[in-house]
């Protein structure tokens, strides 16, 4: 049984028996695995702090024939978010990468676009910085999931949209102008849809000189998550945690 490497961040983990451990992790060459690490909660030589949500870490595991959990042998830690400050709000926000990444990605699918988001928003994602880079973060999964609609022009008549005039509905798919807009539309705040069209053209690290508060670009948080979770068919529980925190 050949023991395969690869760099990878660690999703969730479950207790089972007495010390060991199931993984779900996202690894950059093999895709989403789940696998048993034998005795984890005792050993801290092979895993040691690595096991937390949104570590990034080398792992070695081995496929076991015709069996779905891999054997997970050991996490060697690139970068651990307890580097940095924790609050409520930070690891709010790594619950949510987490969650989404771990429902959203089939497993055995390599997505190294999607790994490289993860990694970059990781490294933006301070407890002074957390609202940027999960807005860039929400919208960008959207988009690489293939459920983005053109940020450009309304869904039904294909016109260009214009701030001011871009609506969205949490229970429709796509962008309306103010023509094809539903009663119940919501307006989408100029500065939200013109970030949006940003972000999609550069890297998460080009937003990070700018202010950010909690307030700018909820909306558009808002919408890329209803998008999500229309997909997932399921509320993600990381996002109403986040909400009540913010408050």
């Amino acid at each position: 049984m050949a023991v395969l490497t690869s760099d990878a961040i660690v999703l969730r983990t479950w207790p089972v028996h007495e010390a060991d451990l199931i993984v779900s992790f996202f690894t950059r060459d093999y895709g989403k695995l789940r696998g048993v690490a034998k005795a984890a909660l005792k050993s801290r030589k092979r895993f040691g702090g690595a096991l937390e949500p949104m570590t990034v870490a080398r792992a070695w595991f081995a496929e076991k024939p015709k069996q779905d959990l891999v054997r997970l042998d050991q996490l060697e830690i690139l970068s651990s978010p307890m580097a940095r400050q924790v609050d409520a709000v930070r690891l709010g926000v790594l619950s949510f990468y987490a969650e989404v990444l771990d429902e959203a990605l089939p497993e055995h699918d390599p997505q190294e676009t999607v790994f490289r988001l993860a990694v970059s928003v990781l490294e933006q994602t301070t407890s002074e910085q957390p609202w940027m880079p999960l807005t860039y973060f929400t919208l960008w999964m959207t988009r690489l999931m293939g459920l983005l609609p053109d940020l450009a022009h309304c869904t039904v008549c294909g016109e260009a949209l214009r701030a001011e005039e871009v609506f969205h509905n949490a229970h429709a798919d796509g962008l309306f102008c103010a023509v094809h807009r539903h009663s119940n539309d919501t307006l989408l705040a100029p500065d939200s849809w013109q970030s949006a069209l940003r972000m999609l053209k550069a890297p998460v690290g080009s937003f990070a000189g700018e202010d950010w508060p909690r307030r700018r670009a909820q909306d558009l948080r808002r919408f890329s998550q209803h998008v999500l979770e229309r997909h997932l068919e399921r509320k993600l529980r990381s996002a109403e945690t986040l909400a009540r925190l913010a408050g």
